[in-house]
């Protein structure tokens, strides 16, 4: 049975090639010398059976089934640093709890960097982390399953306390084969929302952005060409050629780095968005919440501009490193 375990090295290597398009500098990183990580790599293709890494004279880039694997081999990888936090608790006996939910952008973009500080003034303290859409971190915050929740609606929840901790923007992304790509002009926004995409599932911030900015301009969304429940997903079938999608675009940076998306600039729509915390309760959050609002509220993302391309148009011209995690 031990040996179907994957190797959680070559998963965080396989992570660092993703984020920096490199195998000698992903090596680097994980403290690998380039022939071992690329020998590690091999085998582990191999044994999986699938092709992960796209080798050119430029570097590693990810294919479709690679882009996939590197998402799910974030949440393995989350999931081992919380049991050595849990098992850090444990020696220490403490009983200290944090509960989280967060929606999937925020959960995969922005808590991984915020709970890394935070472990490092609260060694002793176990966090849970549940990722769900906006709508269900809500409710679990409503609901007391969570201390501290993480949103991405355009609106604040309902019932519930709220503060922005960071700022961000939805872009229209094609494969490069898709004749928006070849475009020299902004896309019309009612062209935009008379097309079938591949969306978000209802009740996720990025559907509910889109729809929002959509109906502030008297126009509804044509039906969904793909309607799926997660980043990954809806990012891999855009690659695939399936339809144009609307992602956030702290999820889709590296594909228009490195040339397996395009980003399609549209006119006539405002898809800036805060993410946000939520919290039930007084007027501030207390006590281990608070420490990680702060934390967060601090980071990189909460101090980006959202760009000077003015209220009718939305582009992002030179997209932004992937963000490290």
């Amino acid at each position: 049975m031990a040996e179907k375990w994957p190797d959680l090295a070559v998963l965080e290597l396989l992570v660092a090639v993703a984020e920096l398009g490199s195998l000698s500098g992903a090596a680097a990183r994980v403290g690998m010398t380039q022939p071992s990580a690329s020998r590690a790599l091999a085998r582990f293709e191999r044994r999986l059976g699938l092709t992960l890494l796209q080798r050119t004279t430029r570097g590693s880039a990810l294919t479709a089934h690679g882009a996939i694997y590197v998402d799910w081999s974030r949440d393995v990888l989350a999931a081992a640093e919380q049991l050595v936090v849990a098992t850090t608790a444990l020696r220490s006996g403490s009983s200290g709890t944090l509960r989280i939910a967060a929606s999937m952008t925020v959960a995969e973009y922005l808590v991984p960097r915020w709970l890394a500080e935070f472990r490092r003034t609260h060694e002793e303290v176990e966090v849970t982390l549940g990722v769900v859409n906006s709508d269900a971190v809500a409710q679990a915050v409503r609901g007391g399953q969570a201390e501290v929740g993480f949103v991405e609606t355009a609106q604040a929840p309902a019932g519930l306390r709220t503060t922005t901790v960071a700022r961000d923007r939805l872009l229209v992304v094609v494969a490069p084969s898709h004749p928006w790509a070849r475009r020299t002009r902004a896309l019309p926004a009612d062209l935009l929302a008379a097309t079938p995409l591949v969306l978000r599932e209802p009740g996720s911030g990025t559907r509910r952005t889109l729809v929002s900015a959509c109906a502030d301009v008297g126009l509804a969304l044509a039906d969904p060409v793909q309607e799926l429940a997660s980043n990954t997903a809806v990012r891999v079938a855009a690659m695939s050629g399936a339809g144009p999608a609307v992602l956030s675009e702290l999820a889709v940076g590296e594909q228009i780095g490195n040339g397996s998306l395009v980003a399609v600039r549209v006119s006539g729509l405002e898809m800036s968005r805060q993410l946000r915390a939520c919290w039930a309760g007084g007027a501030q959050p207390v006590g281990l919440a608070a420490d990680l609002l702060a934390i967060a509220a601090r980071g990189p993302a909460a101090q980006a501009a959202l760009g000077d391309t003015g209220p009718n148009e939305h582009f992002i011209g030179t997209p932004p490193p992937s963000p490290r995690r």
